[in-house]
């Protein structure tokens, strides 16, 4: 190895510099204190655990984004977080174990063994909200109503929501009966909306059937106007169909209420999380840029998993991408350069000043030094026996 391959760093990882890494942290403090704003406390997992408590109730589908580990002090596995929720629903569940609803708000690295499209990279700044305790659809629509908030908060400009419901593919795949290969099958190609596989493996399916049912939703997508299509596919179907097309209507009436600059849209090929999601599941997108910049969804399952079972959904997003896609004034105000003066009288006044200031000191090597390249726009200079603050460059 030379002695320059020892400062790289791995493929998708990368060190987070300034200015950037002000705007991120000036962006995660202002999207937790929205969190707060609205009832959320704020939790801080670890950023590992055991693999049983990691995995738990996720269907297993973070399995192959975490890095895996062994404990040297029990000889455990134990992986490195690819997904906060999880631990957040740990924390409701075992740690806490209120009754009641209970409101969780986090925001850390995440580790991803590889990255989750082109765009992205393995170290993503995950932040996100939890609601547990309530099954209502007013959970749902506050959920989705602060996701919103945030990606105002973030600068970013139109957005567009993309709504779905578990309960639907679920409901019709179980009235199938299809056996276990045929099933895997229809939901890789459901997933990747490869119509053309879909209408090969159910192309022989009755009229009216689950399956052609099936098929005939993999062609509807939109807007508003996709939900009456399904509606006229699925209508009548199945108790649990038209309670999951009815709550979708009911919520996208809410969100135009609240939300007519936010365009809305169906997806019913939308399979993400299908493995813990258990109910209505939603995405937000901004144009021209292909992958969701917030998701998330219910998931009354996963508290079950840890020994008590509770109603919960919550949203996830990464704070990184909402810098680079937002449109987020970053005012990063101007330092105060304080000369390397042995003045006791000095001392008090940078002292004082850095209650709201900032101050760089310059050291004895700084006698040549630009204080505007250091990102100073003031210095302490004396004036008739006392410091004052003045304008570089008076």
């Amino acid at each position: 190895m030379t002695v320059s391959d020892r400062w790289l760093l791995p493929d998708g990882v990368e060190d987070i510099l300034p200015p950037l890494a002000g705007q991120i942290e000036s962006l995660r403090r202002d999207v937790m204190d929205t969190c707060q704003r609205w009832g959320y406390q704020l939790v801080i997992p670890p950023l590992i655990e055991y693999l049983e408590s990691l995995f738990t109730g996720t269907g297993h589908d973070l399995e192959l984004q975490t890095f895996k580990l062994t404990d040297q002090l029990t000889g455990r596995m134990m992986g490195v977080r690819a997904d906060m929720t999880p631990q957040a629903a740990r924390i409701d569940a075992h740690t806490l174990g209120e009754e009641g609803i209970t409101r969780l708000c986090y925001a850390g690295h995440v580790l991803h063994t590889r990255p989750q499209h082109m765009l992205t990279g393995r170290t993503p700044i995950q932040a996100g909200c939890e609601l547990f305790g309530s099954a209502s659809e007013s959970a749902d629509l506050e959920v989705i109503s602060l996701m919103l908030e945030t990606l105002r908060v973030a600068g970013l400009p139109r957005v567009h929501l993309d709504l779905a419901h578990v309960s639907i593919y679920e409901s019709l795949v179980a009235e199938a009966g299809f056996d276990r290969d045929t099933e895997a099958a229809v939901f890789d190609a459901m997933a990747r909306k490869s119509v053309p596989e879909l209408d090969q493996l159910l192309g022989d399916c009755a009229p009216g059937s689950a399956g052609a049912r099936l098929r005939e939703l993999a062609r509807v997508n939109g807007g508003v106007e996709a939900l009456e299509a399904a509606r006229q596919i699925l209508g009548g179907a199945s108790p649990a169909l038209d309670a999951a097309l009815e709550q979708l209507a009911r919520v996208v009436d809410m969100l135009q209420e609240s939300y007519p600059e936010v365009s809305l849209g169906f997806d019913f090929c939308e399979l993400r999380g299908y493995n813990y999601h258990t109910g209505l599941v939603f995405a937000a997108y901004v144009p021209g840029h292909g992958d969701s910049v917030a998701k998330g969804g219910r998931y009354d399952a996963i508290g079950s998993d840890f020994g008590r079972a509770r109603p919960a959904t919550g949203f996830s997003l990464d704070i990184r991408a909402l810098v680079a896609l937002g449109q987020r004034a970053y005012n990063r105000s101007g330092a105060i350069w304080a000369p390397a003066d042995a003045d006791p009288a000095l001392e008090g006044v940078i002292a004082g000043l850095r209650m709201t200031e900032t101050v760089v000191r310059a050291l004895p090597e700084d006698a040549n030094a630009d204080p505007a390249a250091r990102g100073c726009d003031r210095q302490l200079v004396k004036r008739d026996g006392k410091w004052v603050v003045e304008t570089l460059g008076e």
